[in-house]
């Protein structure tokens, strides 16, 4: 299928697989995040999935790898949910994914309450700071609160989330106390989380954070994950993940999300 690209645009192979992605150097590329959300979240075999903070769809794209569910991505930026419908088209997925470019915090006047048996979502993480935001509109939208605060996120989600259905989101550890607070608020219990850390003896530089709607407290903390063994090798996980074990591992330099996105890597 041929699908149109704007100059800056290229399609790069998206993990293992077979899947491919358009992504542009002038807009924020997917990472690691994103990556670990996708295996991290509980996925219905059945049922209905929504993505918020969709960007060029990476999630959905990826969750179609673990369920024939339908999958609804929800994106506020129109360069981005532009992306997002052309990654659907050209993976041959309409029948499975929705891209709706919309704000998340009217979602739930398009989808009603409670409809969704999973929300995954990978928000902004910084909050908007004057004189911090990144020059490029696009980039400064990925990482600072400019359309929603971490608390308005939370809170569509829960609106959007059935009872007994799942939340899960990916953040920074800095944030995690707002994060559960905002969590049990919006009556979305913490179930699961995960700490992933560059390297033995680092800080945790991300977090992955599981809630359901309506449920009783009972928090699990998963094993950490060590991204890099060493200096610069992948720990088997993220092999099987990335390259599909070992004898799929790429020659040195062609890691493009990793050179496009070290700050998700390593602080």
């Amino acid at each position: 299928m041929t699908i149109p690209l704007q100059p800056t645009e290229r399609v790069d192979d998206l993990l293992t697989n077979d899947l491919k992605i358009i992504q542009s150097d002038d807009v924020f590329s997917f990472s690691m995040d994103a990556v670990l959300l996708a295996r991290f979240c509980s996925v219905p075999v059945r049922g209905r999935i929504l993505d918020l903070c969709s960007g060029n769809g990476v999630i959905p794209l990826l969750l179609t790898t673990r369920t024939k569910a339908p999958i609804w991505a929800v994106e506020i930026q129109e360069r981005l949910a532009d992306m997002a419908e052309r990654n659907v088209k050209i993976n041959r997925l309409e029948e499975q994914i929705q891209v709706l470019h919309q704000d998340l915090k009217n979602s739930h006047t398009h989808f009603g309450y409670g409809v969704f048996d999973l929300v995954t979502v990978n928000p902004p993480y910084l909050p908007v700071v004057a004189g911090e935001q990144n020059g490029n509109p696009h980039f400064a939208a990925a990482r600072h609160e400019i359309y929603s605060t971490l608390e308005e996120v939370i809170a569509a989600c829960a609106k959007l989330v059935r009872t007994g259905g799942k939340v899960a989101m990916v953040h920074r550890p800095s944030r995690l106390t707002d994060i559960l607070c905002l969590m049990r608020q919006y009556k979305l219990e913490p179930k699961r989380l995960r700490f992933v850390h560059p390297r033995a003896g680092e800080e945790a530089n991300m977090i992955l954070v599981e809630a359901m709607r309506d449920a009783k407290p009972d928090v699990r903390l998963l094993p950490p994950l060590i991204v890099y063994k060493n200096r610069t090798d992948y720990c088997d996980e993220l092999m099987e993940i990335y390259y599909g074990g070992p004898a799929g591992k790429p020659e040195a330099g062609n890691r493009r999300e990793e050179r496009e996105h070290p700050e998700e890597l390593s602080e």
